[in-house]
């Protein structure tokens, strides 16, 4: 019994490791074609990585042939780039050279024209200034000239005032044809200007001729009608207010009066000189005349 269970043991063993074996084998062939399988997918990605790589080279080579056309479109870009810009730099520079000589030149013509314009400046002030001078010296002379002529001027006066005083002392008021109290009688030139300066009346010379068309004398008109030289005698005829007046045989230096509209005195008139064919007087007239109603 001992000897089967033995032998059966044996046998069991030898199923046992036969049954191992067969199963490893199962295993490995199982595990070799999990393997080739695998293999075989791992060969088709292979294939399509390199497929993918073979894509990615020809894009990688077409981006640097790209990138090498775009560097050197670039770097030519710069280069002409910067040769336009050294062309400008030298452009400017000259352009700078010119516009600095320009200045230059403007500035020198500008202070030339200021030089001279300072030069006439000065030389025309001067010239004021001696004309100034010259008139000031001028001036003075003519004021020490004005001074001098002042005071003769003066002394003139002073010598006339004194010689008007003692012509009026001389003169005298008598009566007219018209017994009226006549102003004060001038026999001359000399006292007639006293008479003037005495500011009575208004007074009017006149030098008449015989047989003369009526003569405006003042206001009115006179005429000469007849002349007795030996005598001294005249008839005068006056014309007033429309109306004609004779004065019929009247003396030398004898105030002859009339009235006329408007004046509250006579006018009167007097004849210094009694010649041949003419006569020489003036004619005297209030200061002050009534208006006219």
């Amino acid at each position: 019994m001992e000897n089967n269970e033995m032998e059966f043991a044996g046998t069991s063993q030898g199923w046992g490791r036969k049954f191992v074996l067969v199963l490893g084998a199962l295993l490995a062939l199982a595990a070799n074609g999990y393997m080739l399988v695998s293999l075989s997918r791992l060969g088709g990605e292979v294939k399509q990585l390199r497929a993918s790589l073979g894509t990615a080279q020809l894009e990688i080579a077409q981006i640097h042939e790209a990138s090498a056309a775009a560097t050197a479109a670039s770097r030519q870009r710069l280069e002409s780039l910067g040769n336009e810009l050294q062309a400008a730099r030298r452009q400017a520079a000259t352009a700078v050279g010119k516009a600095k000589i320009e200045a230059q030149r403007h500035a020198d013509q500008l202070a030339g024209a200021l030089a001279l314009e300072q030069q006439k400046h000065q030389e025309q002030t001067t010239t004021q200034l001696s004309e100034v001078k010259e008139a000031a010296s001028a001036a003075n002379t003519r004021i020490s000239d004005v001074s001098t002529e002042v005071t003769g001027v003066r002394s003139e006066v002073a010598s006339t005032k004194s010689e008007v005083d003692r012509l009026l002392t001389d003169l005298k008021r008598v009566n007219g044809d018209l017994g009226v109290m006549s102003g004060l009688i001038a026999t001359n030139s000399r006292e007639l200007g006293a008479l003037r300066q005495l500011g009575e009346r208004n007074y009017f010379e006149f030098t008449l001729a015989k047989g003369a068309q009526p003569q405006k004398v003042g206001d009115i008109r006179m005429t000469v009608k007849k002349i007795d030289s030996k005598r001294h005698k005249y008839t005068m005829e006056v014309f007033a207010d429309d109306k004609r007046v004779e004065k019929k045989d009247k003396g030398i230096n004898e105030p002859v009066q009339f009235y006329v509209a408007g004046t509250r005195q006579p006018y009167e008139f007097v004849v210094n000189q009694v010649r041949p064919d003419r006569l020489v007087g003036y004619l005297a007239t209030p200061k002050v005349q009534i208006a006219s109603r």
